[in-house]
């Protein structure tokens, strides 16, 4: 694999950022991923960064150094990863739990597989054009695809996360086969709650992913003014050539890697990761974080 990356991440006009990302690839797969924590619950940059963590060691413990099923993989990596926040949850005795959203890109054997969960998004831009993008799982998405009124709809508002005590819904898809100079872009809503489609487009277009990412992020924060949200980016393009020049911004190329090297720049900086926990302990967990809620309302004056 040869591809140039880059991310971003600024806080906006928030008190703190809950938004995590980063990625990690062996000699034949690479992992890509963001999460949004999601404010109004406790510890939202807790789960982001759970749901991190949990996707790069499934992703280390099973890409050998290939994945036997991409799609099979995100599917069960997204669920790992939403167990573990709910664990974390139990383990602590919180009344509410950590959410967040996730979106994850997985490229292998050159074709790109993705996942998502809530409004953190993925974008493919090829030949200055949007190939495709993820549809949010929200109220005003799902109003926007029926040809409803937007009008008086709150955007932010999500029928499905990590980390709820609802086992969450989520969408895998591709593969989508990527050619040479393919944008793939994953962002937070803090990005596209500013800026149109159309704009992120153009500015991934125009320039390498080094130049684009801060460009984007900049726009994004200028349109938003100082109520900024969080803005988070991680964009990588597809089979750069060795002689673009690129080597300096976050080029990269596995093909002499060996099978057994795996490398990451997500950082395991909660608690060591624990054992995946199976349906029976999950849903004991989820039990007991539903009777605690149920004890704080019936004591409520």
């Amino acid at each position: 694999m040869k591809f140039s990356v880059f991310q971003l991440s600024r806080l906006g006009g928030r008190e703190k950022n809950e938004d995590r990302m980063g990625y990690c690839y062996t000699r034949d797969a690479g992992l890509f991923v963001l999460a949004d924590g999601m404010g109004g619950h406790p510890d939202g940059e807790v789960a982001a960064q759970i749901a991190l963590q949990s996707m790069s060691a499934t992703f280390q413990r099973q890409a050998k150094p290939k994945l036997p099923t991409p799609s099979t993989f995100l599917a069960t990596g997204l669920m790992a990863a939403h167990h573990q926040i709910i664990r974390y949850a139990s383990e602590r005795g919180l009344l509410d739990t950590p959410r967040t959203t996730l979106v994850a890109g997985l490229v292998q054997s050159g074709e790109l597989h993705w996942v998502h969960c809530g409004d953190s998004r993925l974008y493919v831009v090829r030949d200055g054009a949007l190939l495709t993008r993820t549809r949010d799982h929200s109220y005003s998405e799902a109003q926007a695809k029926a040809g409803a009124s937007l009008e008086g709809i709150n955007r932010n508002v999500l029928f499905t996360c990590l980390g709820s005590t609802v086992r969450p819904m989520f969408d895998v898809a591709g593969p989508l086969r990527l050619a040479e100079g393919d944008k793939v872009l994953l962002c937070s809503d803090g990005l596209w709650g500013s800026l149109t489609d159309e704009q992120i487009v153009s500015v991934l277009s125009a320039s390498p992913v080094a130049d684009a990412v801060p460009a984007v992020v900049e726009m994004a924060l200028q349109a938003a003014g100082e109520h900024s949200d969080n803005v988070t980016v991680l964009a990588f393009e597809w089979e750069t050539p060795a002689d673009s020049g690129f080597q300096h911004s976050g080029f990269t190329e596995t093909e002499l890697m060996s099978d057994d090297v795996f490398a990451s720049t997500i950082q395991a900086g909660l608690d060591p990761l624990m054992d995946e926990m199976d349906e029976e302990a999950i849903e004991r967990s989820i039990a007991e974080i539903n009777e605690a809620i149920q004890r704080t309302k019936n004591h409520t004056p």
